[in-house]
């Protein structure tokens, strides 16, 4: 006797919490084959269908799930992040609705309404719902994070760093260090590892920490990075051993440990506070003579310019923050005594080997292969262009001037709201904002005259 509906439903509900996405699928399908009628097994497809990435075939499931029952929570509360995602707010918001009629006590669904509102740029109604949130359960982390976004976009360090503690990305690396992690106690004369979360640009902006640590007299600061930025690392002053992670540890070879985002955390750091002593990062003589034939081959008097057009495919806002190809930038190259140079590694290569004939540009980022021969060709250029990624942070660290292009939709906290300048580069970092999202060529044009304005200075 075949299987009911109900059997393979559950079947594949047991498969899609052990991780067997694929099986799970499969019998969600079978479901819907013996009973089309049956609402549940379209809404836990339309889930596994987003997370592979098939979206449009996920929408298909969530309303159809939708039209058979409207009742289902959870459905409604997916269907409204897919939309979220894809920017369709108005209707995410709609499915919220329906989502707050059938039970508006859920933490999450308020923590969802507040990252829909972050999205859309309706920060206070965002706020006002991430708070909800926190209030019906003051133990769901993720809406505390979400919260820490807009806190710290606006400058409130105090709150923020709070909030920010609720992000659980670093336990992983929890399970394999042998010693507590620090809570901000008396460092004198103790060991202490910094850890590594995130990306690259975020270790580059946070190593600066090594130095406030010291002073808060650990007597040995050691820091654990991504394999490329081990051989930079090593120039920073206050630290004593960098670890690539894909070395194997010491066992019991600290005191304490702490991943870096913690520091600023415990450490109380302020917006008048944030440790901004540029440089605090070098790049390594040799190197830099190793590269210098490379990038001035023959006796030029023009400006020597650094691109940088896209970021990691993998960023969740890597849309947003790269341009779409080189030719967004082409108004550039209509200001004379500039010579282009591609700081682009990994999405973007490709152009950078075959740009326009319009736009001539040395291909340079192509032959790196960490980031101490990115700082040894930077602190050799005249200036830095890049949209928000780990050259934006290499370039500030190195007290090199970086113009730095801003994606109007979710612009990274840590550049905050409306300025120009940034606390954490100060002096180096100019930022240039799209004024709605999507639009470069505003953008591009601010830099095309700020670029002539200052070649005719150094003329």
């Amino acid at each position: 006797m075949e299987a009911s509906a109900e059997a393979f439903f559950y079947d594949g509900v047991a498969l899609q919490a052990s991780g067997e996405a694929a099986r799970a699928e499969a019998c969600f399908a079978q479901a819907i084959r013996l009973d089309p009628t049956l609402a549940e097994p379209y809404g836990n497809l339309g889930l596994l269908l987003e997370q592979r990435g098939a979206l449009a075939e996920a929408e298909t499931a969530y309303l159809q799930c939708a039209a058979l029952d409207p009742s289902l929570f959870d459905n409604q509360l997916n269907l409204g992040a897919l939309y979220t995602v894809q920017k369709r707010f108005t209707e995410a918001e709609k499915c919220y609705e329906v989502a707050l009629s059938l039970d508006d006590a859920s933490c999450k669904l308020w923590s969802n309404l507040g990252a829909l509102y972050i999205g859309w740029q309706k920060e206070a109604l965002a706020e006002k719902c991430l708070r909800l949130a926190i209030q019906l359960d003051p133990d769901y982390a993720k809406a505390r994070f979400n919260l820490s976004y807009l806190l710290l976009r606006r400058g409130d360090y105090t709150e923020g760093w709070a909030c920010m503690e609720a992000r659980d990305w670093y336990q992983g690396l929890a399970k394999f260090l042998n010693c507590p992690r620090w809570q901000g106690q008396d460092l004198t004369g103790q060991t202490i590892l910094i850890g590594f979360e995130a990306g690259h640009g975020d270790m580059i902006q946070f190593c600066r920490f090594t130095a406030t640590l010291r002073l808060r007299g650990a007597h040995r600061v050691d820091l654990l990075c991504h394999p490329a930025l081990k051989r930079l690392f090593q120039s920073l002053a206050d630290v004593d051993m960098v670890w690539a992670f894909d070395e194997a540890l010491p066992a019991n070879a600290w005191d304490c440990w702490t991943p870096p985002f913690s520091i600023p955390y415990h450490c109380q750091t302020r917006l008048d506070s944030i440790p901004a002593g540029l440089p605090y990062l070098h790049a390594d003589a040799q190197c830099v003579s190793a590269w210098r034939h490379k990038i001035s081959p023959q006796a030029s008097n023009a400006l020597k310019i650094g691109l940088v057009w896209k970021g990691s495919v993998g960023f969740e806002n890597d849309a947003d923050r790269s341009l779409m190809n080189l030719e967004v930038l082409s108004p550039l190259w209509r200001v004379p005594g500039v010579r282009f140079i591609s700081l682009q590694k990994g999405a973007g290569e490709d152009q950078a080997k075959c740009p326009p004939p319009s736009q001539p540009l040395l291909d340079i980022g192509t032959h790196m292969t960490d980031f101490a021969d990115a700082a040894a060709i930077i602190v050799q250029l005249d200036l830095v262009i890049t949209v928000d990624t780990a050259m934006a942070h290499l370039a500030g660290a190195l007290g090199k001037p970086c113009w730095l292009m801003l994606p109007a939709y979710k612009t990274d906290w840590r550049w905050l709201t409306e300025r120009v300048d940034s606390p954490w580069y100060p002096g180096v970092m100019r930022l240039y904002r799209q004024p709605v999202s999507g639009n470069w060529t505003a953008v591009v044009a601010k830099l095309q005259a700020d670029l002539a304005q200052l070649v005719a200075t150094h003329r």
